[in-house]
C-alpha cells in the first residue's frame, strides 16, 4: 500500500488520516455499543476482523478505482459484508473532513442524456457492449435468444452512450444478446428522443446504419461498403470533431 497509485495518497497523508479519523471512529463505535440494550462487559464479544487502517485503505481503494466489495473482501481476506460495513463507516468520516465527491449533473435516463447533449452541443459516441451470462438450462423456453450473433456466446447486451472523450453518459436498455444493435437503440426510444433535438451528432458503427434516415442525420454511421469504392468510407473514418482536432 506504500505505492501511491493504489490508494491515490502518499504514506504520510494516509498516516495523518489514520491519526485524525481513528479516534473519531472508535468514539462512534463505543457510543453505538453503549446504546444497545444488551450491554456486555468491556472487551467481550467478537473481535474486529478488519482494523481501522485496513478499513480506511479499503475505502480509499474503492473510491479511487471503483473496486467491488467482493474483490476487496478477497484482498483483505474477510467477508464481503465486512467490507460493505467498513466503507459505510469510513465514507462519512471522510465526508466530514471535506473529502467528498463533488456534486454535479446526474443523467439517470437516456432522455436526460439526449437533452444534455442537445443543450451543450456535444458530439456523442454510441455502441453496444455484451456481458457474458450463464447458459440457460436446456428446457428453458427462448434459450436461443441469448446467443449473440456476433460473438457466438450467451450474453446480455447493453446500450452505451459516451461523450467524445469516451466518458460514459448512459449504460442501459439491456436486452438479450441476440438482438441487433439498431433494434436495441430503437426499443430504447432513441429515435423518438432525437425527434425533439436539432443538429445533435451521435457517431456509431455500421451496426446502426438506417438510424440516420430516421433521426434526420443526427446518428452518423459509415456509408455502406461498395465494391471498388472506398473513398467515402475513408472520408468518414477521418471525420474529427473540433474538440478532437484541437487535441491533436
Amino acid at each position: 500500500m506504500s505505492e501511491r497509485r493504489v490508494a491515490g495518497l502518499s504514506a504520510a497523508v494516509i498516516a495523518d488520516l489514520v491519526a485524525e479519523l481513528s479516534p473519531v471512529w472508535h468514539a462512534r463505535r463505543d457510543a453505538e455499543l453503549l446504546d444497545r440494550p444488551g450491554r456486555r462487559a468491556v472487551g467481550a464479544g467478537a473481535k474486529y476482523k478488519l482494523v481501522f487502517v485496513d478499513r480506511l485503505l479499503a475505502t480509499l481503494v474503492h473510491l479511487r478505482h471503483g473496486v467491488t466489495h467482493d474483490v476487496l473482501a478477497c484482498w483483505f481476506q474477510v467477508d464481503r459484508s465486512t467490507i460493505t460495513r467498513a466503507v459505510g463507516e469510513i465514507r462519512p468520516l471522510l465526508a466530514d473532513r471535506g473529502c467528498r465527491i463533488e456534486g454535479g449533473l446526474r443523467l439517470r435516463t437516456l432522455a436526460d442524456v439526449i437533452a444534455h447533449l442537445g443543450a451543450t452541443g456535444q458530439t456523442a459516441l454510441m455502441d453496444a457492449t455484451e456481458v457474458r451470462v450463464r447458459r440457460p438450462s436446456a428446457h428453458r423456453g427462448g434459450r436461443s435468444r441469448f446467443i449473440s450473433g456476433e460473438s457466438r456466446i450467451n450474453a446480455m447486451k447493453a446500450l452505451v452512450v459516451t461523450d467524445q472523450r469516451g466518458r460514459p453518459l448512459f449504460c442501459g436498455g439491456v436486452r438479450a444478446g441476440s438482438i441487433a444493435d439498431i433494434t436495441q437503440a430503437r426499443d430504447a426510444g432513441l429515435v423518438d428522443l432525437l425527434a425533439d433535438t436539432i443538429d445533435l451528432q451521435i457517431l456509431a458503427d455500421a451496426g446502426y446504419q438506417g438510424l440516420a434516415a430516421q433521426t434526420y442525420g443526427q446518428v452518423v454511421t459509415p456509408p455502406r461498403k461498395r465494391r471498388g469504392r472506398h473513398l467515402e468510407h475513408l472520408q468518414w473514418l477521418t471525420i474529427r470533431t473540433p474538440a478532437m482536432a484541437d487535441n491533436g
